[in-house]
């Protein structure tokens, strides 16, 4: 039994419009896979206002405005052509069913879905609206008239087309009432000519009776020139006062504003709407435009395929502004991502909606005079789909060498995505984090800030001063309860002059101050020195740590010496540690009582010592060889509850791991873990917390906020990428909160302890086809794809190149893959431990490409792809060790025990045998084939078996065997006999394998080798079922370690084009019936927008449909349960044999996993 939870929900927009949801404000409603959002225009910044989840994947969003109403309703359409309306209720602030039935397409089992650009158009008025759903149909709905119908949606007709293969259509504007349609379409698929045709919506003046479409009705028909037009703008008329009529001499009428522009890749071609007088304007370049937004009715925003943003100018006659001479087309601004749809907002403002990158909001001002200054970007909307392959990154379990990794809620696994397209391709680092809130900013620039501490001032109860220190100077900040802040000129008794390593409150109220040269200990009240210790010999203090009775300070880096905070700074001991060996960080635990920390430069140690003696109790060496690295900084604090484990030590050490001891009631040092946190030291901050337990904020080029949850210690991503000191700041005016300084700023900010995902981005400028992760190297390599336009041609050229891990930047040089007579295009990277020369395991990068022929260059011959090997030098440059030409297309690879690499060509699978003659020269010898069903599409190899997704002939599962005395062969042993659409498959455990096809589905495959009959050996039975709704790319194994008693065992990682990534499990025996019954009666309970049923998780192919999702559990289902209130909980819960509070725990258990 399965369970699917999202770790990152679908962030591409597929569509988008601007709605007066209000009368008094304009909103932007967003739709991203099955998810809709609200976001409020304010000022120049778009804000999330409202976000939901709907029972079915949005195809359709557009608006309608009922009669005599100043506020728009949404129509919405899904995949199972369900539509529904929505308003929104301005005293919840959400969106709201309209009162009806939810409308279900009639047509759905008898018609072919229709290619037409736009799936449904409204006219100007917003009353009438025409679906494009079925190829030669048109379904055209209505608003009532009536006041108790007027937000009623009436079906009226679904009338037949003559126009067949459409290509784009729109409503156009008229002077009467009378709604006319323009269509844009092909007479054959295959054609090449464009026809465009105009027809009136209705039959009658009443408007109750649809046109019947025949080709005598048409009041338009002329065929278009340019066979690439895509696109119809409708153009509002100018002066709507003046009214036009027809004309007897057509051709001695001229075009004016009010028509129709059809939009080419060469040309341009406007209609007057009332005389038909066309104007044609030929473009200065020829281009492939995908999407449109009005400016004005003379001016439009164009949107390329290639990024870059278009203005369309109507141009007039300057006596009237009426009469259109011809049109222009200027690229302005700097170019955008690929967009998927575009809106002028108003205000100067227009937001690019985007499937391909990021979405993003421009500021607008056609004035500038120069065309590159006309939009400027002012906010980005993160979008990592279409996810085109990923990689697990484990930055955990480096000592153990552990088979084992960690959960994606740890925070120590990354995903790294290959996503977005052609120049909106980027390397995308998503793992689980938490956010920071800035609440207050101190305002002046601060530099080089060294350290932070706050205070409380005498007679206060809570803490009201901040001192921030410098390299060679000392600030002091009160707040007041008001949050107003004033810099004090002087604090008296500190030492505002010098750099201070330690400023705090101690447990009688005085304040002492550490400083480079002197220890003080002031009276908060009257501001007296009470006591000062200063090292002897006038050496400086490099470092020094406290808690409520201890203070540890090394001098020059050779001397300890342990101060006693309760006796007035009382010399309690002193230590030379010699001059082999140097001081590099102490700390002294804030709940072990006279203990200390040391770690040492040179010897690369880490001592617990005895603060009376400075003897050590017990240690840990973390240089073995020269090149090993040191510790930079240490902290022991209780980060788990005491119930469920002693201290724990971190060490922080110089080349960006942090490692982990548990310590024992002895103080001995046990459990070593590691975990790369960055590519340089961390610096710990402590953040007290309730019950003695400590949070540990790490900041590094990667901050990490280091907590316990769940018995486990979890390293969260912090949103805080520039933090360089952190401190505890429960002010009156800002409770529970922290200052944070950066290079040249000092923020109040607020942790969000809800785990999010977090996501980093390294943009390429080419679409990332395929990522796979060395963790030998430490690199992930790319295969990557460039799109250029060089004089108006399209250069495809594709690449190999490796990317740090830590740094997560380019290293190394790229390596072009490319032959005289062919456009080489990648197909498959993968990483594999395969024998030198030697014998010995090295590490390999392993490509598969395709070759695109171009008769231009030379004849194709047999030769249809290549395998490619590289191995990394010292200088982390890739090199070519093995170049092997193949007949076929190399479309996926994968690894077989005993350096066996397998191959799925265009029609067969391969498995051959690798052996390295030199460090730059191998073979492949074949060893054994397969002809699959039709064409592989994805291999998952387990042991001797490999399993190979069909791209019409869903899964088989073949096993490589070595008879004796004869040949290696591949054998079909099983296979999955319905038929599916597979995109990817991966081994999940033991004889099952998870399967994704093309319609959203995903299917447990499971062989049963101990079946009776040979046919139930050979069948792969399906065991869980479930429709996702979204197209899954790529699905990636992982194996994590689980408590004993956990619910759900992580399996394996999806991706999907529309941004999702979802954390695919099994479910614990013992659970299973409980969680069957449990949601099968959630659904019952969990309404959503549109009043669609929880059966649209159910699988759905053209073959068959299903009722309910088998065996299969919806995360994000049952995190609905703890929505509901307490007797509503109750309720679902009866009959189930467990508690509402037992039910409860499981689910938020379930949550807390991603």
């Amino acid at each position: 039994m399965a369970y699917i939870a999202p770790i990152h929900r679908p962030s591409s927009v597929r569509h988008a419009l601007r709605a007066n949801l209000t009368a008094d404000e304009e909103s932007l409603v967003l739709a991203k896979a099955n998810r809709l959002e609200i976001w409020g225009v304010g000022g120049d910044t778009l804000n999330l206002e409202y976000s939901t989840a709907i029972n079915g994947t949005i195809t359709i969003l557009q608006k309608l405005r009922p009669k005599d109403y100043a506020t728009d309703i949404l129509f919405v359409g899904t995949e199972r052509f369900e539509y529904f309306t929505l308003a929104w209720n301005p005293e919840t602030r959400q969106l709201d069913d309209i009162i009806g039935e939810t409308i279900k397409d009639p047509g759905e089992l008898h018609m072919r879905n229709a290619d037409s650009q736009e799936r449904c158009i409204v006219d100007p008025t917003g009353r009438y609206l025409a679906m494009h759903v079925w190829e030669g149909v048109l379904t055209i709905l209505r608003l009532g008239n009536r006041k108790n119908t007027i937000l009623k949606l009436d079906w009226m007709a679904q009338v037949r087309l003559s126009e067949l293969f459409i290509t784009s259509s729109t409503f156009l504007y008229t002077e009467n009432s009378y709604p006319k349609i323009a269509i844009l379409y092909k007479t054959r698929s295959d054609a090449q000519d464009l026809k465009l045709a105009t027809y009136r919506l209705t039959a009658d003046d009443k408007h109750t009776e649809a046109s019947k479409f025949e080709p005598k009705d048409r009041e338009l028909d002329i065929d278009i020139v340019d066979c690439g037009s895509s696109l119809l703008i409708p153009v509002r008329k100018v002066q709507e006062a003046v009214k036009r009529h027809n004309v007897r001499n057509v051709d001695s009428a001229k075009a004016q504003v009010g028509g129709l522009i059809v939009l080419g890749e060469t040309r341009l071609l406007y209609i007057d709407e009332v005389t038909k007088t066309t104007v044609e304007s030929s473009l200065k370049q020829a281009n492939i435009f995908v999407a449109w937004a009005e400016y004005d009715p003379t001016h439009y925003f164009l949107a390329d395929d290639y990024g870059n943003m278009h203005l369309l100018t109507i141009l007039t006659e300057p006596e009237n502004n009426v009469v259109v001479k011809g049109m222009d087309v200027t690229k302005i601004g700097p170019p955008t991502s690929r967009a998927s749809d575009l809106l002028y907002l108003g205000n100067g403002l227009l937001f690019v909606a985007s499937h391909y990158g990021d979405s993003q909001l421009f500021k607008v001002d056609l004035a500038q005079e120069d065309t590159n200054k006309m939009m400027t970007l002012i906010q980005t909307m993160p979008n990592i789909g279409p996810i085109l392959d990923f990689a697990i990154m484990d930055m955990g379990g480096r000592e153990n060498n552990s088979a084992l990794g960690n959960e994606y809620s740890s925070g120590q696994a990354r995903i790294v995505t290959g996503s977005g397209a052609h120049k909106d391709g980027t390397l995308r680092s998503v793992r689980s984090g938490v956010g920071l809130e800035e609440i207050a900013d101190l305002g002046a620039e601060f530099e080089d800030t060294r350290g932070l501490f706050a205070l409380r001032s005498h007679g206060a109860s809570k803490v009201d001063t901040l001192v921030a220190s410098f390299l060679t100077e000392t600030r002091v900040f009160r707040f007041d309860s008001q949050a107003n802040v004033e810099e004090l000129a002087s604090f008296p008794g500190m030492d505002l002059g010098a750099r201070t390593l330690v400023a705090r409150n101690l447990l009688n109220g005085n304040i002492l101050q550490v400083t480079t040269t002197s220890v003080s200990i002031i009276d908060a009240e009257s501001g007296v020195v009470v006591s000062t210790w200063r090292p002897t010999g006038g050496g400086l203090i490099l470092t020094a740590a406290e808690n409520d009775q201890w203070l540890l300070v090394s001098v020059e880096g050779r001397r300890l010496v342990s101060l006693n905070l309760q006796e007035d700074l009382r010399l309690v001991m002193e230590k030379d540690v010699g001059d082999k060996d140097q001081i590099g960080c102490v700390h002294v635990a804030p709940q072990l009582p006279n203990i200390g920390v040391v770690g040492f430069w040179e010897s690369g140690t880490v001592s617990i010592l005895d603060m009376h003696t400075l003897e050590p109790i017990h240690g840990a060496s973390f240089r073995k060889t020269q090149e090993d690295s040191i510790p930079r900084d240490i902290a022991l604090v209780q980060v788990l509850p005491p119930s469920v484990s002693g201290p724990t030590l971190f060490v922080a050490l110089e080349d960006g791991h942090v490692v982990t001891f548990r310590i024992g009631p002895d103080l001995s040092l046990s459990g070593m873990k590691s975990v790369v946190l960055g590519i340089t030291q961390a610096r710990f901050h402590l953040l007290p917390q309730a019950d003695g337990i400590y949070n540990i904020f790490a900041t590094t080029e990667h901050p990490s906020l280091i907590y316990g949850a769940e018995g486990r210690i979890v390293y969260s991503a912090v949103t805080a990428e520039d933090a360089t000191v952190v401190c505890p700041f429960d002010a009156e005016a800002f409770p529970d909160s922290i200052v944070l300084a950066t290079n040249s700023q000092i923020k109040i900010s607020q942790i969000d302890r809800t785990r999010r995902t977090h996501a980093r981005s390294l943009p390429m400028g080419e679409t990332v086809r395929r990522i796979t992760y060395s963790p030998a190297e430490k690199v992930f390599a790319l295969g990557c794809v460039r799109r250029e336009l060089t004089d108006g041609e399209e250069i495809i050229q594709s690449y190999f190149k490796l990317v740090d891990e830590v740094i997560f930047d380019r290293v190394g040089k790229e390596i072009l893959l490319s032959t005289p007579s062919y456009t080489e295009l990648v197909e498959a990277v993968i990483r594999a431990e395969l024998p030198d020369s030697y014998g010995n395991p090295v590490e390999r990068f392993i490509v598969g490409t395709s070759f695109l022929p171009d008769p231009d260059r030379g004849s194709t011959e047999n030769v249809r792809g290549r395998i490619l090997v590289f191995g990394i030098d010292s200088d982390r440059d890739p090199y070519l060790i093995l170049s092997h030409e193949l007949k076929g297309a190399c479309r996926c690879l994968a690894v077989m025990d005993g350096g066996k690499i397998v191959a799925a060509l265009t029609k067969t699978v391969v498995v051959s045998m690798y052996e390295e003659i030199s460090t730059t020269k191998a073979h492949l010898t074949k060893l054994a084939s397969f002809r699959p069903g039709t064409y592989p599409v994805d291999l998952a190899v387990n042991g001797n078996l490999i399993a190979v997704a069909d791209l019409m002939k869903s899964l088989s599962l073949i096993e490589y065997v070595t008879p004796e005395g004869e040949s290696p062969r591949l054998v079909e042993t099983a296979r999955h006999y319905q038929s599916a659409w597979a995109t990817a498959v991966d081994h999940v455990d033991g004889e099952s394998w998870l399967e994704a096809d093309a319609h959203g589905n995903l299917m447990v495959l499971t062989r049963n080798p101990g079946g009776i009959t040979l046919e139930d050996r050979r069948r792969l039975q399906i065991t869980s079922e479930i429709n996702l709704g979204e197209h899954v790319n790529r699905i990636r194994k992982v194996t994590v370690e689980t408590s004993p008693n956990a619910t759900v065992i992580p399996r394996a990682f999806l991706g999907t084009i529309e941004g999702s990534i979802y954390m695919f499990g099994t479910i614990a025996p013992k659970y299973q019936d409980l969680l069957l019954r449990f949601q099968a009666k959630l659904a019952n309970y969990v309404k959503t927008l549109g009043r669609l049923e929880f059966n649209f998780r159910a699988f759905r192919n053209p073959e068959r449909t299903g009722e309910a999702p088998d065996r299969f559990l919806d995360g994000e289902l049952l995190e609905r349960f703890l929505d509901f209130g307490d007797d509503l909980q109750a309720e679902i819960c009866k009959g189930l044999g467990s508690s509402a509070e037992t039910m409860r725990n499981m689910v938020e258990d379930l949550r807390r996993m991603h």
